[in-house]
């Protein structure tokens, strides 16, 4: 034997020069990172709800007030005006210009204030004002779906919010120059498609890098600019009287939010992650962290949940580390996400059919449409509030149930109220505690069924479940028309029967918000029930 090694009790040849405790440390020099979920980071490292999470939160929920315009903008462009007699011909005291002798009377604001007035959508034809509203929802219903998927796959959350918003702001501008009604409905139904996508990237682009305590709050926080966005849209509808010039002035927000804000927005450090983009996960969290005042030591990466206690899985510090994909088939082909999914859709669907429901109502208030439209969004910020702050404290199931039954009973009341005199009063307060109660659960039900589903098919499941709200918002309009208290009827059965199925969807408060199919069915399995 050389004098330059020795013998080890178990047989190895080592050098005298070197410390045995060295000899065995790892031949690259470092030891193996710590490995650590999205939630466990920004809890221990980079701060949960810190100054980068509210600016990234306030920049991208903009996108909802768009989708608010871009939706109601009907109401205004849609309108049957009023007007005014011309000769002693024309009985003043009509409340429709059916029946009034032609020439006798005139449109107040023009043949080109709205829609109605200029494409002739009166008496028989009053019928089409309806189905242009069902087509856009369709849209939405349809892009809906589209967008979810994309933004689960290649395009991520911050390209598909892009893509929309661009569209929107085309097709809100081509809306503006249709030469007749079919062309006017095939554009908005063109607008609907990439509607229906707007909001649903937002709420998870903003919400996901949001830490589990302030998730809840930060979620429901969204729809207040829905709301505001409607309140904008009033105000620009009465400075713009003519449904023309109201489309092109209405899609300039969009314009603007593709130029000066989405350039600037991050991509979702949740969605790098399961898509195998660990690096770039990773240089997202450090700025978050930097931002935050906080410091993340190198020794920590990024892992998906199901890999944090897997300590031979490669190093997950590789730009080349397989993406796990997932779809809308995955979710179906696991038990207990494909219950949930069902769940997810009828809830959302009988919750739309309620909301716009009773919205559609509040517009035969009689009294001036810009403030009743105004006064209908601001009464939903109430709600919004309310919800938001007894979310953490009552958890989302038991809040979900009863602000669906708080609707659904006011709804009912309602249906058992006679429609004149002081009855008629009384009805309309129901209607508003209805609104007030399922405004509520429209927002939570975005937070809850994030919380149900992992990463990698979150936006996908979120797309089947606002899918099932365009349906029930394409359905609204044919209930209301059927007038008298049979749709306070058919929104009682929605509110109730939709808070009994919230009872069988499990509770997510405090639970973590699971990036793959495995980790989540890994940690579901040790609950004794998916009722609990």
């Amino acid at each position: 034997m050389s004098n330059s090694s020795t013998m080890s009790p178990n047989g190895d040849v080592m050098s005298p020069l070197i410390h045995p405790l060295v000899q065995r440390a790892p031949a690259d020099g470092y030891s193996k990172p710590k490995k650590v979920t999205m939630d466990q980071m920004l809890e221990k490292y980079c701060g949960e709800f810190g100054w980068w999470q509210f600016s990234h939160f306030i920049l991208t929920s903009l996108a909802w007030a768009l989708e608010g315009i871009h939706t109601m903008v009907m109401i205004f462009a849609d309108r049957e005006p009023e007007f005014r007699c011309l000769t002693n011909r024309c009985d003043s005291t009509v409340k429709t210009v059916c029946g009034l002798e032609p020439g006798s009377w005139e449109w107040t604001g023009g043949v080109k204030s709205s829609t109605v007035s200029e494409f002739g959508l009166i008496c028989g034809h009053k019928y089409k004002v309806g189905l242009v509203q069902s087509l856009f929802f369709a849209g939405c219903m349809i892009g809906a779906g589209v967008f979810g998927h994309l933004s689960d796959s290649k395009l991520g959350r911050k390209g598909s919010l892009t893509i929309v918003c661009i569209l929107n702001a085309v097709f809100g501008c081509l809306t503006a120059f249709s030469t007749d009604y079919w062309t006017y409905t095939l554009i908005r139904l063109l607008s609907g498609f990439s509607t229906g996508g707007t909001g649903l990237c937002a709420f998870v682009l903003a919400t996901e890098p949001v830490g589990q305590s302030w998730r809840g709050v930060a979620g429901m926080s969204t729809f207040y600019f829905f709301s505001a966005g409607i309140a904008m849209l009033s105000a620009i509808a009465y400075f713009f009287q003519s449904w023309r010039s109201l489309y092109i002035a209405s899609s300039v927000p969009s314009v603007m939010l593709v130029i000066l804000v989405l350039p600037f927005l991050h991509e979702s450090p949740r969605w790098c992650l399961v898509r195998g983009k660990v690096d770039e996960a990773m240089k997202i969290m450090r700025t978050i962290a930097k931002s935050n005042g906080k410091h993340l030591p190198d020794g920590v990466v990024l892992a998906l949940d199901n890999e944090v206690n897997d300590d031979d899985s490669p190093d997950t510090q590789s730009e080349s580390k397989e993406a796990p994909n997932g779809s809308l088939l995955d979710v179906l082909r696991l038990p207990l996400t494909r219950f949930r999914l069902f769940l997810a859709v009828a809830i959302n669907f009988f919750c739309s059919v309620v909301y716009y429901g009773l919205s559609l109502n509040a517009v035969n208030l009689g009294t001036n449409l810009y403030l009743n439209v105004t006064l209908n969004a601001v009464a939903e910020m109430p709600a919004y509030l309310i919800t938001a702050l007894v979310l953490d404290r009552l958890g989302r199931k038991p809040l979900a149930i009863w602000t669906m039954w708080f609707s659904g009973i006011f709804c009912l009341a309602g249906a058992l109220m006679k429609g004149h005199g002081t009855w008629k009063v009384v009805r309309m307060v129901c209607g508003v505690l209805g609104i007030f109660g399922m405004a509520g659960t429209y927002n939570l039900l975005f937070v809850y069924s994030m919380e149900l589903f992992p990463t990698v098919v979150r936006n996908a499941a979120l797309g089947c479940a606002t899918q099932a709200s365009q349906m029930g918002a394409i359905l609204a309009p044919l209930v209301v028309v059927l007038g008298g208290g049979i749709p306070f009827a058919v929104f009682a059965v929605c509110g109730i029967a939709g808070g009994l199925l919230v009872v069988y969807l499990p509770e997510t408060l405090n639970r973590p918000l699971y990036d793959t199919m495995a980790g989540m069915e890994e940690a579901e399995a040790e609950k004794p029930s998916i009722l609990s």
